[in-house]
């Protein structure tokens, strides 16, 4: 993202940049292929033969005992110094799979850290989530269902190895061990796995292996620093923004101010004026949309011919959703009957001595990361190349080819670093690499042969749709003086982000989507009535960081709080007895962070306030107590603990920075400004002036701390986010004497 070239800037920029170039940068070396180690060549297991589809595994070209998933020819390289690349199955955009992963599978292979290297796949099947069989990152999925699969083939790689040094010393293989990198006989014999790397080719792949005791361990559980810490923190990282092909072009578009809507007319002739402009291009756009793509040579003249087309849109056939009638729209949904998910007895709530009427609000968030999307496009004989952060690859190169008319085999897509994603790098129309596709196609049509970058700008990204959708809740709890909770009727609406989309109809069940309800009633043991209204609006939505989990645990953690102070309980206490003799992840997460951060203990400053608040999302619990208190009107969060179960921690600084990270994340959902909001269709934000994301400015001091376990791990991408806005939110409720019932906060 750093190193721009010169025409993507302004052109009186370009001039001074350029007088004050420096002529020495040095040229980036690059690993010569002859130098990898494709392991299981001779097993018929050539990588590329089997792009895109999860199906292919079960292909005559791999042995019948292994799937390509299970292949170490696709995952591990070894060049004759000892290097080891791993090929990464996922897509790194800061969540640290470019370290875990390598790690787990140098565990087993008994490789040299020192000597580890990292790289990211391709759409080929071997790379797809060996679980759910279709190329994914998300869902915090990526080391829970990887870990056994990296160990594997990290196993098959070195017993490959140590049958090649067996061969070449003429001695049992269970005579041998390895150590550093190295396969280490009697008498001293050693010899490194670089130059043992060519024999093992030659060697079937192992079907069985065994793997390590976990006490054998000696880099899963030990904090490592990121193989590439140096370079993001340095400005040499690249991501998909910075992909350079020769002759490479830049396309943007102007995209309708309503979604859907269609062009009446286009006067181009300003735009095609404008230097380095290569052709201006009606386009259809996602949603049955159209727009208009300018193609330049660098960003800024497509930028600057982008605001000098003259267009008029018709949005007559869509519809303009307006927040303030949604609004209202939700409120009447949430009176009406709905499908049901909890169907518990709500005869107690009439004549319960306590009551809560609570109804919360939580507004359309975009993801809005660093990276704006981009996807690089080139065509040529053979089919079509594609560079793109992509969470889905393979469903993404699936429709790549359908919009270029090509076969599946025919695309390949290289995955690129991503800076940031939250989801929005995961979208089953898979529409901004659909339309760079169609694009590159239109402009091949008009005789443009080149590689064509389609670059979203920031304003285009945050008004460009596809947010974690606005929802409604609507509570009425009955309780008793103790706490016991006799009653709880419970409404949420909110638009499906699964109708529609290929996971449908495994995730959407008797009409409700199981993503909005995912983290309510549990994991406290309460008589619930649950029901859902799923209204569809011109909003195109999707998936966020936690998902379903960013309102439900807000709803659930603070409403269970505010029956604590109604009855006068300790709110840990209280959340304990509620959980029962059950969830014992949950009660250790909780009890860590309680014990770490001081609470009931130490004395908290004056005008400052405790809160407390506990969720498990994607298999993982993350427990939040934090210090709390308001200044000059305003919330302040000042310090935050964490106690986290998310069983064997690979990476323990990894988990670390994913929590932090999270908890801003989670902190930035209550800032003034973190809404997406409509009016006649359009949405009324369109930068990081007036769309709010928390800063390292508003970052509390954070301290956070693991659960030992050596129970196979569990997703940490997301689930550090849920906590930390209802904890924040009780910490204020206890100043104030005020439940928060909205996100961003409202005092006033």
């Amino acid at each position: 993202m750093f190193n721009a070239s010169m025409n993507e800037l302004p052109r009186a920029l370009q001039h001074l940049l350029a007088r004050e170039a420096d002529a020495h940068t040095p040229a980036v070396a690059e690993l010569p292929r002859r130098a990898f180690l494709k392991l299981g060549a001779a097993s018929g297991f050539a990588l590329g033969v089997f792009p895109l589809l999860a199906q292919a595994q079960g292909a005559s070209a791999v042995p019948a005992a292994l799937k390509p998933t299970q292949m170490p020819g696709a995952f591990v390289a070894i060049a004759a110094d000892g290097t080891v690349t791993v090929t990464v199955n996922r897509l790194e955009f800061g969540q640290g799979v470019q370290t875990a992963l390598p790690m787990i599978l140098a565990e087993e292979l008994d490789a040299d850290w020192s000597k580890v290297r990292s790289q990211l796949g391709t759409n080929d099947g071997a790379y797809a989530d060996p679980m759910f069989g279709m190329h994914l990152t998300g869902g915090s999925n990526s080391i829970k269902h990887s870990f056994t699969q990296y160990r594997e083939l990290g196993a098959r790689a070195r017993a490959m190895l140590v049958q090649a040094a067996a061969v070449r010393w003429g001695v049992d293989a269970a005579s041998l061990r390895t150590e550093a990198g190295a396969v280490i006989g009697a008498g001293g014999k050693r010899a490194g796995y670089g130059e043992l790397a060519q024999a093992a080719m030659a060697l079937p792949v192992p079907a069985s292996v065994t793997l390590k005791d976990p006490k054998q361990f000696r880099l899963i559980g030990r904090p490592t620093t990121r193989l590439d810490a140096a370079a993001k923190s340095s400005g040499r990282q690249d991501f998909g923004i910075d992909v350079r092909r020769p002759g490479q072009l830049t396309a943007v578009i102007a995209r309708p101010p309503v979604f859907g809507a269609k062009l009446k007319s286009v006067d181009d002739a300003a735009a095609r004026a404008v230097k380095g402009v290569k052709a201006v291009l009606r386009v259809p756009l996602d949603r049955g949309a159209e727009g208009v793509a300018v193609i330049a040579d660098g960003y800024w003249p497509a930028k600057t011919a982008r605001e000098a087309l003259k267009l008029d849109w018709d949005s007559s056939a869509v519809e303009k959703v307006d927040s303030a009638r949604q609004l209202a729209q939700y409120r009447s949904l949430a009176g009406q009957p709905g499908a049901k998910h909890f169907d518990a007895d709500m005869a107690p709530l009439a004549n319960a001595p306590k009551k809560i009427d609570a109804e919360f609000v939580f507004p359309y968030l975009a993801h809005a990361p660093m990276e704006p999307l981009n996807c690089t496009v080139e065509l040529n004989e053979q089919g079509a190349t594609l560079w793109v952060g992509s969470q889905m690859p393979g469903l993404d190169g699936m429709a790549a080819a359908r919009t270029l008319d090509l076969k599946p085999e025919q695309v390949k897509v290289l995955v690129q670093s991503a800076g940031g994603g939250f989801g929005r790098r995961a979208v089953p129309s898979s529409d901004y690499l659909v339309e760079a596709c169609t694009i590159a196609k239109a402009a091949q049509a008009a005789g443009l042969r080149a590689p064509i970058r389609t670059l979203w700008s920031r304003e285009d990204d945050i008004k460009g749709g596809y947010y974690r959708p606005m929802h409604l809740h609507r509570a009425q709890i009955g309780f008793d003086a103790s706490g016991q909770v006799l009653a709880w009727d419970h409404v949420i609406v909110g638009q499906s982000i699964l109708a529609g989309s290929p996971f449908e109809p495994m995730m959407v069940k008797n009409g409700i989507d199981i993503t909005a309800v995912e983290g309510m009633r549990a994991p406290y043991t309460v008589p619930m009535r649950l029901t859902v209204h799923h209204p569809k609006l011109n909003v195109p939505v999707l998936w966020w960081r936690s998902v379903g989990s960013t309102h439900t645990a807000f709803v659930m953690e603070t409403l269970i709080d505010q029956i604590a102070r109604e009855t006068q309980q300790d709110p840990v206490a209280y959340r304990m007895k509620l959980m029962g003799s059950g969830h014992p992840r949950h009660r250790a997460a909780l009890q860590l962070a309680v014990d770490r951060s001081g609470y009931g203990k130490k004395t908290l400053a004056a005008g400052r306030a405790w809160g407390v608040a506990v969720h498990e999302s994607f298999d993982s619990v993350v427990a939040y107590v934090v210090e709390a208190s308001v200044k000059d009107g305003r919330p302040v969060l000042h310090q935050a603990t964490a106690g986290v179960h998310c069983n064997l921690a690979v990476n323990p600084r990894t988990v670390e920075a994913q929590v932090q990270g999270a908890a801003l994340m989670g902190l930035g959902m209550c800032l003034p400004g973190a809404a997406i909001t409509f009016k006649d269709g359009v949405v009324e934000q369109q930068n990081f002036g007036d769309y709010t994301v928390a800063r390292v400015t508003d970052m509390p001091a954070i301290s956070v701390h693991l659960v030992p376990s050596a129970e196979p791990p569990t997703g940490m991408g997301e689930p550090g986010l849920p906590a930390l806005a209802p904890a924040f939110a009780n910490a204020i409720s206890r100043l104030t004497g005020k439940a928060l019932r909205e996100l961003p906060f409202k005092l006033a």
